[in-house]
């Protein structure tokens, strides 16, 4: 695989990874921007603009957007997160011409008033969605909890309130200042050619704007161990979130941080699923490692029927105590290693997988990760950076916060 860059005179990035023998290409625009970035008064206006890119274009109608795609076989989408919004589509090598102009096309908006007021309806319903979805409930509510302050506890869409109040000028500001050129990051990866895609992007967005997207509040988030219970009627399990610190995007212990939490809650053959999924004390229990610019987080998650959880709290909090005062095995360490280098070569072997990986690390790194970057780095993970992780970053201080039945439930101690 071969990998390229450009920037444009408008500072836009390219980034691509040529592999010769794949059979299709993906492409993405990254562009550098989402929740965090976001004022109280403009809360969710992220997601609501990644809705509103494919409403039309000067261009397009929000149809021709649709049917064009579809007419190319292109599998094709967008998501927003708490620091970047991405659009992407997947074609066979002959479409990149279309695919690179219907992307770049939407990528300048019409934004018009009429389609506005239809789709602020279409996102009060997906949060109304969502809020019937306890699971996803207790993970916002806990994360607005433990960065609380931080710019990272920004909801990605919003309130209800927050939509309805937004105005399109309101989000039209927020486009100018947010998708300029240096902001953006395109990035492909399959069988192409590099010199035709770097014209065409260049054709399609050299005389985007430039302008600098400045980004405030990067800095470690404390956390706290504060302990919630918020009772929801209607609901038969209750679902628990905790959250304490991990290293950020660009640490050099990010790599330990993502085995540890596959030895700790992965959905096989980690301590919590033997401690608690296959005893059958809970239905679901896991751990993941999150990172952003500037910190990192643990989200550990639980669910379980209520006369349960106190138990199964306690059950956790001394699954974390152990792990804080003795570590863990060196055969746990090897297993973790041979399923994470397993699914970065399994991901890595699709132009999607690749074409992700390679925007995310140009985006928080500024430069190229290739996978064998990537391997050599799980394979440096050792038990003494694992114990490194555990002192710079100890299962102590974590927020915590259940959603269920239950009206109240004692603090496990830490």
């Amino acid at each position: 695989m071969t990998f390229q860059n450009q920037k444009l005179a408008n500072g836009l990035n390219i980034i691509a990874e040529k592999s010769p023998s794949a059979r299709s290409v993906s492409l993405g625009f990254f562009v550098r921007t989402g929740a965090r970035d976001e004022t109280p008064e403009v809360s969710g206006v992220s997601h609501f603009l990644e809705h509103m890119v494919f409403k039309g274009t000067p261009r397009r109608t929000a149809l021709q957007v649709n049917c064009d795609f579809d007419r190319i076989g292109a599998n094709y989408n967008a998501f927003t997160s708490e620091e970047n919004t991405v659009f992407y589509a997947a074609v066979l090598p002959e479409y990149v011409p279309q695919a690179v102009d219907i992307l770049a096309d939407i990528l300048r908006p019409s934004l018009r008033d009429e389609d506005f007021d239809v789709e602020k309806n279409v996102i009060i319903e997906e949060i109304g969605m969502y809020d019937d979805q306890p699971m996803w409930c207790a993970y916002d509510q806990a994360k607005k909890a433990y960065f609380d302050g931080h710019p990272l506890g920004n909801s990605v869409l919003g309130s209800v309130a927050s939509i309805q109040a937004l105005k399109r000028e309101q989000m039209q500001a927020y486009y100018d200042r947010r998708y300029v050129a240096p902001n953006i990051t395109v990035a492909a990866a399959g069988n192409f050619d590099w010199r035709a895609l770097v014209k065409l992007v260049d054709e399609h967005c050299g005389a985007w704007p430039g302008g600098k997207a400045r980004r405030t509040g990067i800095r470690p988030a404390l956390g706290s161990d504060s302990f919630q219970v918020v009772a929801k009627d209607k609901v038969q399990q209750e679902h628990i979130f905790l959250i304490s610190p991990a290293p950020a995007a660009d640490a050099s212990l990010r790599h330990t941080a993502d085995v540890l939490a596959m030895i700790l809650g992965d959905d096989t053959g980690s301590r919590l699923h033997w401690a608690l999924v296959d005893p059958g004390l809970a239905d679901g229990a896991d751990v993941s490692f999150h990172d952003y610019e500037g910190t990192g987080s643990f989200f550990t998650s639980l669910s379980c029927v209520p006369e349960q959880t106190q138990k199964n709290l306690a059950i956790l909090r001394g699954i974390f105590r152990q792990v804080q005062k003795d570590g863990v095995t060196p055969e746990e360490l090897a297993q973790a290693k041979s399923k994470v280098l397993s699914r970065v070569v399994r991901a890595s072997e699709r132009p999607m997988g690749r074409m992700q990986a390679l925007g995310m690390a140009w985006t928080y790194l500024g430069k190229y990760r290739s996978m064998d970057d990537e391997l050599k780095a799980f394979e440096a993970v050792t038990l003494k950076k694992i114990g490194q992780v555990l002192e710079e970053y100890p299962f102590e201080a974590m927020a915590t916060l259940a959603l269920g039945p239950l009206k109240k439930l004692r603090k496990p101690r830490s």
